[in-house]
Order: C-alpha cells, then sequence, then structure tokens
C-alpha cells in the first residue's frame, strides 16, 4: 500500500508540474502572473481556523477545498453551509452537500460564490464616478468524487466550473482538483497530497473590452486582452493526534502542518492544533508560515447530535482580521 502511495505522489506531483510556468525568473515572487485569484481563498470554518492546515486532517465537505479525498470522510449525508466576512466588505459563502452511496463510493456537490459589495463606476472623464455601482462576482460549482480504496487510503478528485463577472467583463473555465489521503500507520501518522485547479488558460471577454477609438472606421477598437493561468496549488500535510484518536476518546488533540506551493507565489505554510471533548466541543488555533497578511487564527465550534456549528478569526495585519 505504501508503494502505491507513493505513485500518487509521483503522479499529482508530475500535474502540478505539466501547468505552464509563468515568465519571470523564480527570484521575482510571481504575484500577479495568474487570474482567478480568489480561487485561492480559504473557506472551510474548521480548516480556517487552523490555520489552513487540512490537505491531512479535513474531513467532510469543509474539507473538500484543500483536499477533494476529504469527503470519503462522510458518514451517511452531510450538508454543509458557511459564511466568512472577509476584507474590505467582502464576503463569501459555500453551501455543499454530500452522500455516501456505497461503503467505498462517495459524492458531492460544493458551492462557492464571492461578492465585494458595490462600488463606484468611474472612468477617465468621470474619476468621481458616473452615478452608477457594480459589483464583482465569483462563483465556483464543484462536482465531488470520492473513493475509500482500504481502511487507510482515500482518493478524491473534482471537475469545477469557475466564473468571475466584472461589471460588463467576464471569464469562465473548468478547472479539476485532485487528492489523497493516507493513514501511514507509523506513530498515528496521516499524510495528505493534493493538486487545486489544474485545467486551461483563461481569457476575460465582455463589451467592457470595447472602447471608444476614433481613428478606426467604425469609431470602436476591440481591446484584446492576454491569456493567464489559474493558480495551480499544490499542497502536502501531515496529521497526528498527541493524544486520543479519531475513533474514541473523551480527550483528543490533534496537530497538523501543511506546505502549499501555488504557482503564483512563494511556498507557504499553515500549523494547526485543534483539542476536541468527547467530539462535542472544540477549540483550534493555528498560524499561516511565510505568507505576507494571514497570521494567527483562532476559532471554536459545537457538536450535538447531527447538528455542527464552527467560527473562526484570522488575523490579516494590516489588512485587519476576518
Amino acid at each position: 500500500m505504501l508503494k502505491i502511495y507513493c505513485i500518487s505522489i509521483i503522479l499529482l506531483s508530475g500535474i502540478s508540474l505539466c501547468q505552464d510556468p509563468p515568465d519571470p525568473p523564480d527570484a521575482v515572487t510571481k504575484v500577479g502572473t495568474s487570474a482567478a485569484n480568489w480561487l485561492k481563498i480559504e473557506s472551510g470554518t474548521r480548516g480556517i481556523a487552523m490555520g489552513g492546515s487540512q490537505v491531512a486532517s479535513g474531513r467532510g465537505l469543509s474539507g473538500s477545498y484543500f483536499n477533494p479525498a476529504s469527503i470519503a470522510f462522510i458518514q451517511g449525508s452531510e450538508i454543509y453551509f458557511s459564511k466568512s466576512n472577509y476584507l474590505v466588505g467582502i464576503t463569501h459563502n459555500t453551501l455543499g452537500y454530500g452522500k455516501k452511496l456505497t461503503p467505498t463510493d462517495y459524492v458531492g456537490i460544493h458551492l462557492f460564490y464571492l461578492d465585494s459589495g458595490l462600488m463606484d463606476v468611474t472612468t477617465v472623464p468621470s474619476p468621481d464616478g458616473t452615478g452608477e455601482t457594480f459589483n464583482v462576482l465569483d462563483l465556483s460549482l464543484r462536482m465531488i468524487y470520492g473513493k475509500q480504496l482500504t481502511d487507510r487510503l482515500r482518493i478524491g478528485g473534482s471537475i469545477k466550473y469557475i466564473l468571475e463577472q466584472i461589471y460588463t467583463v467576464q471569464m469562465q473555465s473548468f478547472v479539476f482538483d485532485l487528492g489523497s489521503n493516507f493513514k501511514t500507520g507509523i506513530y498515528g501518522i496521516i499524510l495528505g497530497m493534493s493538486v487545486s485547479n489544474f485545467g486551461p488558460n483563461v481569457q476575460f471577454q465582455g463589451d467592457g473590452l470595447v472602447i471608444e477609438n476614433e481613428d478606426t472606421p467604425s469609431g470602436f477598437d476591440q481591446k484584446i486582452t492576454e491569456e493567464f493561468s489559474v493558480p495551480l496549488i499544490f499542497r502536502l500535510g501531515v496529521q497526528k493526534d498527541i493524544f486520543g484518536s479519531e475513533e474514541e476518546s473523551t480527550h483528543r488533540l490533534t496537530v497538523s502542518a501543511d506546505a502549499i506551493n501555488p504557482i503564483d507565489y512563494t511556498v507557504y505554510g499553515g500549523l494547526g492544533a485543534e483539542y476536541s471533548w468527547r467530539d462535542m466541543a472544540f477549540i483550534r488555533g493555528g498560524t499561516h508560515l511565510f505568507h505576507d497578511t494571514a497570521g494567527l487564527s483562532l476559532g471554536g465550534g459545537l457538536k450535538w447530535s447531527i447538528i455542527a456549528v464552527d467560527y473562526a478569526y484570522v488575523n490579516y495585519g494590516i489588512l485587519e482580521e476576518t
């Protein structure tokens, strides 16, 4: 089984290298070299509270953003909803449903929706505003499939439709996610990995790219936009229970760590911990390592029967908190 898992590591690593790299040299941070950067916004209350370290410790729909194999931990069926007050009035929401079809097969659907809030339309002749308003809308709709290959290895994948709309300009495409979760059997360590947003380059289209140009016969000129890659992300993470176990324990302390390598940014990481009491009350904390803005994160949750409520907080430094 370890050989099978090593092969999956090689395959996922190869996929992450297949995407065309941006032109700037490695010495440059590569910021701004990809489109649809909202795909990198962390979602899932538990994951946010644990510093984004969820590729190995994610469970169910809330962890599917980090690793689609997380869906293969669902017991029966699951409905998930979250609402986040992000930076400068931006909000994003998630809604999902997952179901265990057979003892080894799982499916789910996951919606992510981001709204910038209203902004004033400005032009060169009217820099203070035209009186019109607009908002930026970002949306992703995912179909997820997970499979439990053995009692130690789970894999998952998803196809994701993405849409970005800015006033009269929009972009849409399809991208893919792959992931796995493996119980090593060595000191209780769990390994996880995922490749997110693997897909073709994208290009914006729309009436907002048409500008007036009196030098052309028609009086208008079509402004041509460049193609950009989507933010491909490779994640590798570990999880370990310091005391207690996932199966049954009154007191349990779990720690996790992720290394995150996006195509348009330098490598950074996340550390997280979760204490649970009787799988009913949870306290979580974490931090982002080598990230330019995100830092300390905290959170907690309560679970009663089939209902769970969670809360998370992240400090983004000069950008304040969410």
